[in-house]
């Protein structure tokens, strides 16, 4: 955890000191580098997405059964970036089953991140 807050902390430093605008987009997917760079988010990252996604419509495991998404083959339907996934799995997807989660999670958009760290750290090469 200390190791995340100081390269946080880094990337903030670098971003203040920029003379141009900084795509947030990028420092999002910084954060998302960060989480996977951390065994212990990646785990909490699995842990959720077990308990709130695989549990009801994705799968961990390609399946030709699969009434939701596949998220380790890197086609993503409604955007690909760490920031379209986190939008994706915040506000959700109208008139699917995928609802928007919020910040509902106990530790708030840090385990959202999180979630994505694990897809991304699970992902099948893009």
């Amino acid at each position: 955890m200390v190791r995340v807050l100081i390269y946080l902390a880094a990337v903030m430093a670098l971003i203040a000191c920029s003379e141009q605008p900084v795509d947030p987009e990028l420092a999002d997917t910084a954060e998302v580098q960060a989480f996977m760079a951390d065994a212990a988010a990646v785990a909490r990252g699995q842990a959720i997405f077990e308990g709130s996604c695989a549990s009801f419509c994705h799968a961990n495991e390609l399946e030709t059964k699969l009434d939701a998404s596949f998220l380790f083959d890197c086609q993503w339907n409604y955007g690909s970036s760490d920031q379209d996934i986190f939008n994706t799995i915040t506000t959700g997807i109208p008139f699917t089953r995928m609802v928007g989660f919020g910040s509902n999670f106990p530790e708030g958009d840090d385990d959202l991140w999180k979630v994505i760290a694990y897809l991304r750290s699970n992902q099948q090469a893009c």
